[in-house]
């Protein structure tokens, strides 16, 4: 009996280790341990740090700081420069226009009233090269018909005397020998005076003005047609040489324009203009003194008159860090800032003091230490982040 007991104890005791094995053996082995929780956007970490967000979409984060993956920061096409504090010249902000060079320019003027007419097959038009000299139009005059009439009665005039003239040469020419020389000779001379006199007035009455080119380039200005009648001194064609150009600035107050160097820039539509400082008139135009830059070969194409503004260097100097225009946005307060890149993903923006450097460059005095990051390309972009 008791030898029973111990052999049903341990036939349960197998059943149970049997059902346990059972029971692990239907787990499964393959299945992936908990996922952990990401940090939440913005999120102090244990280093007292602002932690990265969890998604890869740039984000403001709670200090006003932007998290910006590498992925989109290329997408955006951004771009920096290391912030260089030093002493740069001082630039000076002038308005100012595009003028013709005063040697590589030049009008077309009626020098009479008159009717335009071609001179070839056509007129000259907009943008045509024309060398110096070239004949570009004929002015025929335009007379009233008191005028028409006593030049036409002068001209019958002189071809009477004419007529007297030629007979008297002839007939000394039969008595030579029987009439001294000198006589026969000045009835020659009178005779000769007489022609020209004659082809003069036939040519004032009837012959066209040619207009020709003053200089080498091309037509800017064409204020004509076939058949228009024109006043004296109209002008008629402007002509200008596009690689030799000149911008006039303004500088109301003279004490500026003090110390202006030779280099100088201006901006303009699709590219800028490399200038070269000429001189300063000294003579007041609109209240203002005249300052006279020179367009330097290379530079972007401009037209004559148009309007540009200015950035000449001067030998003063300021100190502070010379970065792109657009680096510089605009705050809602209407303030001035730049974005510094801090770290990998991670941009700040700072308020900044800036001043005019060149055409494409400024100089930030305040807001900018030396070595900082800048972002030069891309910044208003950056703004638009939520």
């Amino acid at each position: 009996m008791k030898t029973l007991k111990i052999v049903l104890a341990a036939g349960s005791a197998l059943l149970v280790l049997s059902t346990q094995a059972l029971a692990h053996g239907d787990e499964d082995h393959n299945a992936s341990p908990p996922a952990i929780a990401a940090p939440a956007a913005g999120a102090v970490s244990s280093t007292g740090t602002l932690a990265q967000p969890g998604s890869a979409a740039p984000q403001r984060l709670a200090d006003g700081s932007l998290f910006v993956p590498k992925a989109v920061q290329r997408q955006l096409g951004l771009r920096t420069r290391v912030a260089k504090v030093q002493d740069v010249p001082a630039s000076l902000e002038l308005a100012g226009k595009v003028v013709a060079n005063a040697n590589a320019g030049g009008l077309v003027q009626a020098g009479q009233a008159g009717r335009v007419e071609a001179a070839g097959s056509s007129l000259p038009v907009l943008g045509q090269v024309v060398r110096k000299g070239e004949v570009l139009a004929r002015l025929q005059p335009v007379i009233n018909s008191l005028e028409r009439g006593a030049s036409q009665s002068q001209l019958a005039e002189i071809d009477a005397q004419l007529a007297i003239a030629e007979r008297k040469v002839a007939r000394y020419a039969e008595l030579a020998g029987a009439v001294p020389q000198s006589v026969i000779d000045a009835a020659g001379l009178e005779r000769d005076a007489l022609r020209r006199r004659r082809g003069a007035l036939h040519g004032g009455l009837n012959g066209a003005e040619a207009l020709r080119a003053p200089i080498s380039g091309v037509i800017s200005a064409s204020h004509v047609v076939a058949g228009q009648v024109v006043d004296a001194k109209e002008v008629l064609f402007e002509v200008v040489d596009p690689s030799r150009l000149s911008v006039e600035a303004l500088a109301y107050d003279p004490a500026l324009t003090a110390g202006i160097a030779a280099k100088a820039s201006a901006a303009v539509p699709g590219g800028a203009l490399d200038l070269s400082y000429v001189g300063t008139g000294r003579q007041l135009r609109e209240q203002a003194l005249v300052l006279l830059f020179s367009v330097r070969p290379g530079s972007a194409a401009v037209a004559v008159g148009q309007p540009v503004t200015v950035q000449a260097s001067t030998t003063r100097s300021v100190q502070g860090a010379a970065l792109a225009r657009t680096a510089l946005i605009k705050m809602a307060s209407g303030e001035t800032a730049v974005w510094v890149h801090t770290e990998a993903e991670r941009f700040v923006q700072r308020k900044v003091t800036a001043a005019p450097l060149s055409a494409t460059e400024l100089v930030v005095t305040q807001g900018v230490s030396q070595g900082d990051r800048v972002v030069t390309d891309g910044a208003g972009l950056l703004a638009q982040v939520r």
